[in-house]
């Protein structure tokens, strides 16, 4: 089972106590995927889903707020995963137009009476449970995140965004093909989406998975950073060996200034050291600063000998620190 059916399974459970945010919900699970059918003077709703519990949420919930007559259908989806849909359907009739008046759903509703509905906090919390239901989808934690809404109607898209933002949650709006979507890619932001909308188990596995990934994405990124770090050390320790061990063949080892000399010794006992443990085991004498200054030059001396073009000087001439 997907992340996002976990967590509509879990919302299509949770017990609403206000009849308010029933309605406010339903407001939100049919703007999304409800349909108006007409059948003569009368109206009625039409809900398809392949979520067995939210069909049952929605037959419940449409039960208890009003007298209506409602029916299931249970069809086999053509695509390749053959999942069963489930169309709630709301048979036309006064008490189903009323309804539909109700919940601000016809073409021609007044969108100030519309707003009355979500005119408290949990009501917005409902509206926001019932639009993802109908057409929200979340990523797996152990990928990358990312929370969307899916509908056809730009104004809809807008008024989930705003309701959104009001609780600080950063939903942006893109299109793709004929339908506009309701996105975030933050992990902090679905987290508080999730609480917003009462999703409380779904959030504790979301936050478990994200803390052991940014843990694990942490450790790596220091282990790379570290191994990049022993890479330099190891690629110049090898290139300082090759000069000091030139200079030893080529019979210029014995002419170098003592401090370099000594230097190049220090690095030939410790062939696998790094500055501050050369610096170390020099008991003091000199700085990592210096030991670097030494061994650069002890390179350049090196690549003198070995560049014909470019004139020798006298080894005794050479400064040394």
């Amino acid at each position: 089972m997907s992340f996002s059916n976990e967590v509509k399974n879990e919302l299509s459970r949770l017990e609403v106590s206000k009849k308010c945010c029933e309605r406010a919900e339903l407001l939100g699970l049919l703007r999304v995927s409800g349909a108006v059918i007409l059948q003569g003077r009368n109206m009625g709703i039409h809900f398809s889903t392949e979520n067995a519990a939210l069909a049952r949420r929605m037959l419940q919930m449409l039960k208890s707020n009003y007298n209506v007559q409602t029916e299931v259908v249970i069809t086999r989806s053509r695509r390749l995963k053959k999942n069963n849909r489930y169309q709630v359907r709301v048979i036309p009739s006064k008490e189903a137009g009323k309804a539909l008046h109700e919940l601000q759903l016809l073409p021609y509703s007044d969108v100030a009476e519309r707003h009355k509905l979500l005119a408290k906090s949990c009501c917005r919390r409902s509206f926001l449970r019932g639009v993802f239901l109908a057409g929200g989808s979340v990523s797996k934690p152990s990928s990358d995140y990312h929370l969307e809404v899916v509908t056809e109607n730009e104004e809809l898209a807008k008024s989930i965004v705003k309701v959104m933002h009001g609780f600080s949650l950063p939903a942006k709006i893109t299109d793709r093909k004929n339908d506009f979507i309701v996105y975030m890619k933050e992990g902090n932001s679905i987290i508080d989406f999730l609480s917003v909308i009462g999703a409380h188990n779904a959030l504790m596995e979301f936050e478990n998975v994200r803390i052991v990934k940014e843990m694990r994405n942490n450790v790596n990124r220091v282990v790379n950073c570290e191994t990049a770090n022993l890479n330099k050390v190891v690629q110049a320790a090898v290139e300082q060996l090759e000069s000091i061990r030139y200079l030893e063949k080529k019979g210029h080892f014995g002419k170098l200034p003592a401090a370099l000399r000594e230097t190049a010794e220090l690095r030939l006992e410790n062939p696998d050291a790094s500055l501050a443990e050369l610096a170390k085991a020099a008991n003091g004498k000199i700085s990592k600063s210096g030991l670097n200054h030494r061994l650069k030059k002890l390179q350049q001396i090196a690549n003198e000998r070995i560049s014909p073009a470019t004139p020798a000087r006298p080894l005794n001439s050479l400064p040394s620190r």
